[in-house]
């Protein structure tokens, strides 16, 4: 097996599952329980929040755990509802936001009457910023700018958008108007391959995914600045302050932060492997008869990305074709694919409807070397190429491997 689709989902890491594992049976006790046991692993378990909170500069008081990067994006939207709002509000997101994002967005401006914005982004999937400043105005409640694209990696100047929030709270505090102006930003992609820091980014939000950093699945949290106001979206017994009530999943918790370290201490290390896999990648594929158009901009892309475009050929069946060689690969976000649905992202940055057609979303992880990935790439040229004959787009003999 070749698994080139690490965005989708990644393998629990060794260390991360003998993390989780005594809380599954010999430390199963419920930390809000009285007893001694039960005090330990309350321990246990705030001290795993606070590691998960140090790899993104935050302190483990700053975190609500989820239940995963969906969750903690849909409570991060509840800041619009505990907002006292007099007139129409307004919220920005941009065009190419995750499909949570999206959905959560339009959930809460239906039930406020708030106003959904979107802003532009360029070919490569990066903010126009002119667009945002025009569209950030004095009744903006709430801006949702993920970090780093689920299917191109762009990596978004938060540093930048986030000056921009802060000139215009700066104009309301001049100007004596107490509106508050929120920043969210999901980063359950970039966790692996990005250096985060909240109060580098300038964020009030911050969502992150255990799923995609080698943690165990049905696990995310939300970094929740303190001048937040949010709504609980789960009522009960008023765990993670009275945000999130449920028995907490220490299990999770305790794989999440394991796998939080783990990736934090090999970043460094990490971008530069995959930065080397890309281009063995890219190296194979522009060989083929069908020229590659390769999405995104290398500048501002995480490094375990490769999204491709084959214009002309049908990605759905190079897929099919693929995982008869038992190399998996996805033509974008996992739940777009499960519906058949055509990218948003992809159709927001302009690609036609042929480019849109061909293309494949690459993304590298603890599963990938350099021997394989050279491999999977030969075999994605030769079905290309196979296709292309079969279609009629080109004709004659086709590379060799």
């Amino acid at each position: 097996m070749i698994y080139l689709d690490h965005a989708a989902a990644t393998p629990m890491s060794d260390k991360a599952l003998l993390a989780a594992e005594p809380y599954f049976k010999e430390q199963f006790f419920n930390p809000s329980s009285p007893y001694l046991p039960a005090k330990h692993v309350r321990d246990n378990y705030e001290f795993a929040k606070d590691q998960i909170a140090h790899t993104i500069g935050a302190k483990g008081v700053d975190l609500v755990i989820t239940a995963g990067a969906t969750e903690s994006i849909n409570l991060a939207f509840t800041a619009v509802e505990a907002t006292k709002i007099t007139g129409k509000a307004e919220v920005l997101i941009l065009a190419t936001e995750h499909t949570a994002v999206i959905a959560a967005a339009k959930s809460v401006c239906g039930r406020t009457g708030a106003v959904l914005r979107v802003v532009n982004v360029d070919r490569s999937g990066l903010i126009d910023l002119k667009d945002f400043q025009q569209k950030l105005g004095k009744n903006t409640v709430f801006v949702s700018v993920a970090l780093a694209n689920n299917e191109l990696g762009a990596i978004q100047p938060l540093a930048e958008i986030s000056q921009l929030v802060s000139k215009e709270r700066e104009r309301r505090l001049g100007a004596g108007q107490d509106l508050p102006l929120y920043l969210h930003s999901d980063a359950s992609q970039a966790l692996n391959v990005v250096d985060i820091s909240v109060s580098r980014l300038g964020v009030d939000l911050l969502t992150i995914n255990s799923a995609k950093i080698g943690g165990p699945k049905g696990v995310g949290a939300l970094y929740v600045g303190h001048s937040v106001k949010l709504k609980p979206i789960v009522s009960g017994g008023g765990q993670e302050l009275g945000l999130r009530s449920g028995t907490e999943n220490v299990p999770g918790v305790m794989g999440f932060a394991t796998a939080a370290e783990e990736t934090k201490d090999h970043l460094g290390g990490n971008r530069k492997k995959y930065q080397k896999m890309v281009e063995i990648i890219k190296n194979e594929l522009k060989k083929c008869q069908i020229e590659p158009i390769f999405l995104g901009n290398t500048k501002h892309q995480l490094a375990n990305f490769c999204p491709v475009s084959f214009p002309g050929i049908d990605a759905e069946r190079l897929i099919y074709l693929l995982e008869e060689q038992e190399v998996y690969v996805s033509t974008g976000a996992a739940c777009a694919a499960n519906k058949g649905t055509v990218s948003h992202v992809l159709k927001a940055i302009g690609l036609s409807d042929p480019e849109i057609a061909g293309s494949l979303r690459i993304s590298l992880g603890i599963l990938n070397t350099e021997e394989n990935v050279k491999k999977a790439a030969i075999l994605i040229r030769e079905a290309v190429e196979k296709e292309a004959l079969r279609t009629g787009l080109v004709k004659g003999e086709t590379h060799a491997a």
